[in-house]
């Protein structure tokens, strides 16, 4: 039985993100100054392109679903996004506030992105935005193992997280806002349960994305770690190698 102090309980998560979807965009731009739009372009930008013409591909963690936009217009031949969310409130929202015309091309499953029997080397691309912070470590190494089974052999990969930006000479700053301002904000503004302070810490527990570079790398995938904003984000982009004997079977 889960304690109820644990913060990386999917029930806890689903919970937390249930209060905060109806303020959550209002928020997230809040918190990272207007940067968190600019992160999920550059996310989409730095991804490779998938080699099929009209690519299919998941959206993990997705929330309301803000990255789609972004893909699509990267990818305008994409034939469909299946986008996975724990969160009931973020899907409502995700359908119902931002992306009816849409609808067309995506699919929400609402479940815990680890129970949702993803099919292996069924994707062309995996997207990730501002999800990985909600994972304890060794989840981490399944959301690894996850990404490199879903993906066909060629298939792309770019996932983006907030992260502590050790070494930035503002980051004492940075700190402040995170764990100070932020809630100080929710209390008098957002009327908050304290639920988006609650995104502080995952990001501040997080710290970066270099241990989910290692994971990927260790999963056979290709893998590059970017850092956005003198670290203030980081993430991973890269490629499922084609085997040769895959190359010489397509051949044939």
């Amino acid at each position: 039985m889960h304690e109820p102090n644990d913060i990386y309980d999917p029930e806890y998560v689903k919970n937390v993100f249930d209060r905060c979807s109806a303020r959550y965009i209002t928020y997230s731009n809040i918190f990272s100054f207007g940067f968190i739009e600019r992160w999920r372009r550059q996310c989409i930008e730095s991804m490779p392109a998938p080699e099929t013409p009209a690519p299919f591909g998941y959206d993990l963690m997705a929330g309301t679903g803000e990255i789609w936009p972004h893909v699509l217009k990267r990818f305008p031949d994409t034939n469909a996004i299946t986008a996975i969310d724990i969160s009931p409130g973020m899907h409502r929202h995700a359908v119902d506030r931002l992306h009816l015309h849409r609808a067309h091309k995506i699919e929400f499953i609402e479940d815990d992105v680890f129970a949702s029997n993803l099919p292996s080397e069924s994707a062309d691309f995996v997207v990730s935005t501002f999800g990985l912070k909600t994972f304890r470590l060794e989840q981490h190494a399944q959301l690894a193992q996850l990404v490199g089974r879903v993906l066909k052999p060629g298939g792309v990969f770019s996932l983006i997280e907030a992260s502590d930006p050790k070494g930035w000479l503002f980051r004492p700053l940075y700190l402040l806002h995170l764990k100070f301002v932020l809630p100080l904000i929710e209390r008098t503004l957002l009327r908050g349960a304290q639920d988006f302070a609650m995104i502080g810490t995952y990001t501040s527990n997080f710290g970066d994305a270099s241990r989910m570079t290692e994971m990927l790398r260790s999963e056979g995938l290709e893998v590059e770690y970017r850092r956005y904003f003198f670290g203030c984000a980081t993430g991973v982009t890269g490629r499922k190698p084609i085997k040769h004997s895959q190359i010489k079977s397509g051949g044939a």
